[in-house]
């Protein structure tokens, strides 16, 4: 609808229109402050939740004249047909409601703050999308680009601040580097100046309709890319590499176990990078302060993306420095010899595999489970039997995960050499982890599932973790 840049177009065009916006969530609520700002004519709220809380919120919000107009609960959507000029979907309602086709029918236009960001966006974009991997490989590629001091950098999409407000003080010469989950991504027409997919495989198959649904809105990231594509796909990973297949334009990819022709890998504790005919030596692998082959991967994923816009020094820098991103590994205090660690972000059996495999012995206490998403955790088994001797539970998936482990020693052929104990609550959980543990274990936190069970998300979810660690021994 719009092009880059054309934000005073945008302005002029939907000033006088009737603007939906399904939900109040973290992205909306600055969006509704921003359609305020550019003088839009009327807003009307659309939110499943009808609850004492929502309805104050709302009321005040016509108080304030934010908005409108509201429809809340389970029958909102059904207010939505015919009622709006522009909607902005919340990512995690799905494209092909019903309640959406009809207004699009009836001649909505339908978009989101990240699909409108990116088209109006007057600079480069960098987006990042994946199963596992993306935040912190989004957090790296941010602060390299900062550590250069070439551009002003703004991040966000999944993480950070909402950015469609800030877009009247971006610069051509500024650079956007989001994070971007596949909800964001599902229905969008639009496509990063450079995108990076970590790695795919089965996730949130309890909104996906199926795998090649979740697989295809993924490569949406670059889909609706111009004049070829400037790409980095994972090699290591089967789907990604797939990708490749047909493709033209600018393709980078990258991996831990085997040399690329162009792109970055890692070789006998090194991190190469090359453009496809000169190969640089970046760093070795203990310049990066993070621990984890996952981790390793994270940097050959943004070395490929930013190498060009950067020094070799700019990527040591942060190497060196960067210590994470909270509730990824994150080290919340030792205890009688035991170390206490919050993985929380840890919501499918892919990263916990991942997380396990920072350590070396079978010392780990492991406190798992949380909301299904309707995936397979057969994999988790092995890692599991290899590292866990305490393995705590909760929540609906601990029933898979056990299964998953005793199934994996059965094959072979020995008995379950480790303790399974389930807990109705974190408090629990992480009390029966701390009478479990002894001198020179680590208690992880890292649920292989989502948090929603007991949670509004991973945040909260690892911040209790926390709280009860910090409160030991009680």
């Amino acid at each position: 609808m719009f092009s880059k840049g054309e934000f005073d177009k945008f302005k002029n065009y939907i000033q006088d229109k009737t603007v939906a916006v399904l939900g109040l969530g973290i992205s909306n609520m600055p969006l509704i402050e921003f359609l305020n700002k550019i003088g839009v004519s009327e807003i009307i709220v659309f939110e499943l939740k009808d609850d004492a809380e929502t309805v104050a919120k709302v009321d005040k919000m016509i108080d304030e004249g934010l908005i409108d107009a509201y429809h809340i609960g389970k029958d909102y959507l059904s207010h939505l047909p015919g009622s709006s000029d522009v909607v902005f979907k919340t990512p995690i309602v799905r494209f092909d409601t019903p309640e959406l086709l009809k207004a699009e029918e009836l001649g909505a236009v339908v978009t989101s703050e990240i699909e409108l960001l990116m088209q109006l966006c007057p600079c480069t974009v960098v987006g990042i999308t994946g199963s596992d991997g993306k935040t912190t490989t989004t957090t790296v590629i941010s602060k390299i680009l900062s550590e250069s001091g070439k551009r002003k950098v703004w991040v966000g999409g999944n993480i950070g601040t909402p950015l469609l407000r800030f877009l009247p003080e971006m610069k051509s010469e500024d650079i956007v580097v989001l994070e971007l989950s596949s909800f964001q991504l599902m229905n969008i027409k639009v496509s990063p100046e450079i995108s990076v997919i970590t790695n795919i495989s089965p996730n949130h198959l309890d909104v996906h309709k199926s795998y090649e649904e979740y697989i295809d809105a993924k490569a949406r990231i670059f889909n609706f890319q111009n004049d070829g594509v400037n790409v980095v796909l994972n090699k290591d990973n089967s789907v990604t590499a797939g990708f490749a297949d047909g493709l033209k334009g600018d393709i980078k990819m990258f991996s831990y176990v085997e040399k690329v022709e162009k792109g970055a890998w890692f070789e006998k504790g090194m991190i190469y990078y090359s453009d496809g005919k000169e190969t640089v030596e970046v760093m070795s692998r203990d310049t990066i302060r993070l621990l984890g082959r996952h981790n390793v991967e994270n940097f050959l994923a943004a070395i490929c993306a930013v190498f060009e816009l950067v020094s070799v020094e700019d990527i040591k820098n942060v190497a060196t420095e960067f210590a994470g991103v909270a509730h990824r590994m994150q080290f919340i205090r030792e205890l009688d010899g035991v170390k206490y660690y919050n993985s929380s972000i840890d919501s499918s059996p892919n990263r916990t595999i991942n997380a396990l495999s920072v350590f070396n012995k079978k010392n780990i206490v492991l406190i798992a489970g949380g909301k299904d998403k309707n995936i397979p955790y057969d994999e988790i088994g092995a890692p599991i039997a290899d590292k866990v001797k305490v393995l705590i539970l909760t929540g609906p998936t601990a029933k898979k995960i056990e299964q998953a482990v005793y199934a994996e020693f059965e094959k072979r052929g020995i008995s379950a050499d480790l303790k399974i104990i389930h807990c109705i609550n974190y408090e629990e959980a992480v009390k029966s982890a701390y009478d479990n543990a002894t001198d020179g274990d680590n208690v992880v936190l890292s649920p292989a599932s989502t948090s929603f069970d007991m949670f509004r998300n991973f945040e909260e979810r690892g911040n209790c973790f926390a709280d009860f660690v910090k409160k030991l021994p009680y």
